[in-house]
């Protein structure tokens, strides 16, 4: 049996990679809803898959598993061409969306870009929701982000997790950047993901899956390998190399110089960067103590050392 076949009628998956979220798109007999919009560069994409979708019909709602860059990218434009769409946005993100707020919302923080949008309604943990004809859970899901949700259908047993849960790991713990513990966050949200007891998970990043025991398990297992040291320094690498690479996602090539000074001038990089400095003068890799453009460089040297990036002259490449 394909995936295509155990996905609740009506239920479309766009796949699309690692700069935008998958976004996931329910039609119904009377109503049709759009699960997270994608990154602002894809924002015309996304709106091409969703009309192609449509074939005519409107967009009515749509949802917001959390509110980073590269799920809700494209609400500006949805919002924009179908008038009367109906956006959910968890409830704690709903001050820093009407105000406005870039900090509060990381955009800032990351050094990311989103167009800015509006919302009609807030995601209540707790309730449900009508998805194209389909009655889905609200469950929050905080970790990755403090007020990231999930979503699950019980009748097909189908689980929406965003960033919570991916077929080998989860998302970045933003709110560990910013010195709030949020690991047991974490490790409650996949006791949650493993209490729905899912048969199909489709995780915000990579193909949708059915092998959730052990998906579980290896997310277990590299929550376990992140969060050691004190501070968690293993995160702490992972994070601003996942940062860099979502630069290089959007550009794919830039000058190296470029690359290092947008680093260095990210307010994430200026949190970690007393942690990484600290980690690699003790692994003998940076002189003490490392300026902000050693450690820039040697996280570029990185990426390209476990392929994910390469150079090419002076240039920075994606792979």
């Amino acid at each position: 049996m394909t995936i295509a076949h155990l996905l609740p009628s009506g239920v479309t998956v766009f796949e699309r990679g690692w700069l935008s979220s998958n976004n996931v798109l329910a039609i119904g007999e009377h109503q049709v809803t759009l699960v997270d919009s994608g990154y602002v560069s894809h924002a015309t994409q996304t709106l091409s898959l969703v009309q192609k979708a449509l074939a005519g019909r409107e967009l009515d709602q749509l949802i917001n598993t959390h509110l980073h860059s590269d799920h809700c990218g494209g609400n500006a434009l949805l919002q924009h061409t179908f008038k009367a769409l109906q956006t959910h946005i968890p409830a704690g993100n709903a001050s820093a969306v009407t105000a406005w707020n870039q900090e509060q919302l990381t955009y800032k923080a990351t050094g990311q870009r989103c167009d800015q949008f509006s919302y009609t309604h807030t995601l209540i943990p707790g309730a449900t929701m009508l998805l194209g004809d389909h009655v889905w859970e609200v469950h929050a899901a905080p970790g990755h982000d403090a007020d990231s949700v999930v979503l699950f259908e019980p009748t097909t047993r189908t689980l929406i997790s965003a960033d919570a849960l991916w077929q080998n790991g989860f998302g970045v713990v933003f709110p560990e950047l910013e010195g709030i513990d949020a690991f047991d966050a974490v490790a409650n949200s996949l006791d949650l993901c493993e209490a729905l007891r899912p048969n199909l998970v489709i995780p915000g990043h990579g193909a949708p899956f059915t092998d959730v025991e052990d998906a579980i398990r290896r997310a277990r297992n590299r929550l376990q390998y992140l969060r050691q040291g004190q501070p968690p320094v293993n995160h702490c690498v992972y994070a601003a190399k996942v940062l860099l690479k979502f630069y290089l996602l959007e550009h794919q090539r830039v000058p190296t110089a470029n690359a290092t000074a947008w680093l260095t001038a990210m307010p994430y990089f200026e949190n970690l960067r007393p942690i990484l400095a600290q980690h690699l003068a003790t692994k003998d890799q940076l002189p003490e103590p490392a300026s902000a453009d050693q450690i820039a460089n040697w996280l570029v040297a990185a990426l390209c050392k476990s392929s994910a990036a390469r150079m090419d002259g002076d240039h920075l490449v994606n792979m």
